[in-house]
């Protein structure tokens, strides 16, 4: 059973394996960078396992300790996870005591495979999702180990290396575009974002602009259950 799981898994996480390995050096020698020996980015992977925020935990860590500080940009870079974790609740019924490192090890990727991905008849939903999950873990966190290990015998100037991350968002956005033939979600993303950073500023808007996103999908799709029902 595990292994049919894993063997279904796998595929879908190839084209994600790239990813994360290039992203997790480049964290790795980011990291190096500033002084970090090899097992930061090694254990933040593990425990943290949030790409954006461990870039963000950088300047944390060289800055003076603020846990409210923190704790407030941690909601905030994070706070797409509540509405994926919404989003998963019957997906992650009757796993058992694989859900905990279900919800734990939740990130970007895993949930699009997780949520839009029905694994074959005879493979346990359950196991198929733990090794979706699973992998794209050992990838992030072995790529963050190879970058902190390169950054030790290869040396140049790291400056903007922490972009990637926010190259890798704008490319799933592009992505996304090419694929749907209406651009109203992409569009919808993009307005409220707008609104809520000219009302609130760049240090306070995505709270907001995912409250104000949700709300106007929730409006769009009202018409369709009437019309369903």
């Amino acid at each position: 059973m595990k292994s049919k799981a894993f063997r279904a898994a796998l595929p879908y996480t190839i084209p994600i394996c790239i990813g994360f390995l290039f992203l997790g050096i480049s964290y790795g020698f980011f990291m190096h960078s500033k002084g970090f020996s090899f097992l930061y980015p090694v254990l933040m992977s593990l425990f943290i396992f949030a790409g954006s925020m461990e870039f963000v935990t950088v300047n944390l860590l060289l800055t003076a300790f603020n846990p409210l500080s923190a704790f407030l940009l941690a909601l905030m870079v994070n706070a797409r996870h509540l509405f994926y974790g919404i989003s998963m609740l019957d997906k992650y019924k009757n796993t058992g005591l694989k859900k905990p490192y279900l919800i734990y090890g939740m990130c970007d990727e895993s949930f699009s495979i997780n949520c839009t991905v029905t694994p074959p008849a005879d493979v346990d939903k359950g196991w198929f999702m733990l090794f979706v999950t699973l992998l794209n873990q050992i990838y992030w966190v072995a790529g963050a180990a190879l970058g902190s290990l390169l950054g030790s015998v290869i040396s140049f100037d790291t400056t903007g290396i922490e972009f990637v991350m926010t190259a890798l968002f704008v490319v799933m956005f592009i992505n996304q575009w090419e694929e749907t033939d209406h651009h109203r979600s992409a569009l919808t993303g993009v307005f409220c974002s707008m609104v809520c950073l000219f009302l609130f500023g760049a240090q306070h808007f995505i709270i907001p602009a995912m409250a104000l996103i949700i709300a106007c999908f929730s409006l769009m799709a009202r018409p369709k259950q009437e019309a369903a029902s």
